[in-house]
């Protein structure tokens, strides 16, 4: 056999024994919950509680592995953190945020979407609880291996849903909830997009723009941060830490003012010695977020493990109390006993440590090019797009806000380029033929100057360019041609239609699982 095809055998058999590793881990948390659940001391061993939590640990490390990826994706993206640093601090964030901050008590019907009161039989709610708990996961599994990025509680609201509706009948959803959740398909990516969009146009004209950028990066650098300072502290508070410490917006935002005014004052002596060390570029501008967006990925990796822990833990906390209490009753609140609230943040990490990575690259590299300025936004927007949302009572999905703003930098990008790209044809068109030394020196020029100096030029230009009756000769169809300036795609738009039609199936693909399973259980549990 050639050394070559040897060589193929080997690269082939290394991917497979990555791939058996990762299945084997999984393998073995899921054999250590299940031991775990069944010697912790209880008699008799109530089997069904073992299947659950099984279950549940399955459910938690597909969020891990789904999910966590819009925390870190963007920041890895922009190679302000490497892959195996972002997997550590959003593993250690994740699990201290469930554990710390993901309650006491949860719904044990997300959303309210379905009436437990009409499910009388605490059996039958038991099989619901599984039969959406394991809906929930297949789908965010299929989605991981799809390389999509789906939200882990429209999944598991989906899977609620569907095997709500096959034990009591679809008069037992809350349709005008089911409709409310439709509606953040459009809603989360959109505000998102807009937002993160606003926020680089924002950075782009009071920094980039500038001929001394670092000049100016001394002076809005340090407001941005304060910004971002103020934004995540009022998201913390509301979301991350509401679960310990529950209080109202104003106050949240006053606290979250106080402690952004006393970052800016720390940042900015900072951020004026270490400009001081670089060149004036682009790429030095960049390098000042570096240290905000590590601190943006552990706070939002925080708040996620506090909130979405429910995901995975709520049916199975749901159906933990139904059981411990003899199966007398369904109730709308169950509490959390420390060993599921742990079966759900170490589920979380193990997800993210094994195949956390794929979604990551897809997140951060895949869609579209990242830098650490552009990274800034799509973190800004998915802090202040939840605080808007949540004073507005507006249903919105974390996932498809920061990938929504992922998306909408880029169209961003494309639509700056394309219209950098007509001016340049428009300089081109108004200066005589052939005098290319013209051209490429109102070009320096053009580039260096600010956007209103830019706009004031072409101004000039163009009634320079009447005044001699059109020196270039353009005739108006050859005009209208100058128009039609090649569109440079900066954002992959399979990933897009791709991430919109999972988006779109979710809730009823889990939905119709949840229902199967759900009919397969009672089928095989009915005597």
């Amino acid at each position: 056999m050639e050394l070559k095809n040897i060589n193929k055998i080997e690269a082939a058999t290394t991917e497979s024994r990555g791939e058996f590793f990762r299945l084997g881990t999984a393998l073995l948390f899921i054999v250590g919950v299940m031991l775990y659940t069944g010697v912790r001391g209880e008699a008799p061993v109530n089997y069904m509680l073992v299947i659950a939590a099984m279950i549940g640990g399955y459910m938690a490390m597909n969020i891990g592995a789904n999910d966590v990826a819009n925390n870190v994706g963007p920041a890895v993206g922009s190679k302000a953190l490497t892959l195996t640093g972002a997997i550590v601090i959003a593993a250690i964030f994740e699990a201290s945020g469930a554990l710390i901050a993901g309650g006491e008590v949860v719904g044990t019907i997300r959303k309210g979407i379905i009436d437990p009161a009409l499910i009388s039989d605490p059996n039958t709610f038991v099989w619901l609880m599984m039969a959406a708990l394991l809906a929930g996961a297949l789908w965010l599994n299929v989605a991981t291996v799809m390389g999509a990025p789906v939200s882990t509680t429209h999944s598991i609201v989906g899977g609620v849903l569907g095997a709500g509706i096959a034990a009591g009948g679809w008069g037992i959803a809350d349709w005008g909830k089911v409709g409310a959740i439709a509606a953040s398909w459009i809603i989360s990516p959109l505000m998102g997009g807009l937002i993160a969009a606003a926020f680089l146009l924002l950075v782009k004209r009071t920094i980039t723009y500038k001929k001394e950028m670092l000049v100016a990066a001394k002076r809005m650098v340090p407001l941005l941060v304060g910004v971002m300072v103020w934004a995540f502290s009022t998201y913390l508070i509301l979301k991350g830490l509401k679960k310990i410490w529950k209080v109202d917006f104003v106050t949240a935002f006053s606290i979250g003012l106080a402690i952004a005014v006393l970052a800016i004052v720390v940042v900015r002596p900072l951020v004026a010695r270490a400009a001081e060390l670089y060149p004036n570029e682009k790429s030095s501008v960049n390098r000042l977020f570096t240290l905000p967006l590590i601190f943006a990925a552990a706070l939002l990796s925080f708040a996620h493990g506090a909130n979405d822990v429910a995901n995975a833990v709520g049916p199975l906390a749901a159906i933990y109390d139904v059981i411990s209490h003899g199966g007398a009753e369904v109730s709308t609140k169950a509490a959390i006993p420390l060993w599921v609230m742990m079966v759900g943040a170490i589920g979380i990490a193990v997800g993210l440590a094994l195949y956390g990575p794929k979604l990551i690259r897809t997140v951060g590299t895949e869609i579209t090019e990242m830098d650490q300025m552009r990274a800034y936004c799509i973190a800004m927007a998915a802090a202040i797009t939840v605080i808007i949302a949540t004073q507005m009572g507006l249903p919105v999905s974390s996932t498809h806000i920061a990938v929504g703003g992922v998306f909408g930098v880029g169209f961003l990008r494309e639509y700056i380029k394309a219209s950098y790209a007509r001016m340049v044809e428009d300089i081109k068109a108004h200066h005589p033929d052939g005098d290319q030394a013209a051209i490429e020196a109102f070009l320096i020029d053009f580039k260096d100057a600010s956007v209103d100096e830019k706009g004031r030029m072409l101004a000039e230009l163009k009634q320079r360019a009447k005044e001699q009756t059109d020196p270039a000769h353009l005739t108006k169809r050859e005009r209208k041609d100058l128009r039609k300036v090649y569109r440079q795609e900066l954002v992959k738009r399979s990933h897009l239609l791709k991430i919109a039609a999972a988006w779109i199936i979710t809730v009823p693909v889990s939905a119709a699982i949840a229902a199967m399973i759900f009919f397969m259980i009672r089928g095989i549990m009915l005597p």
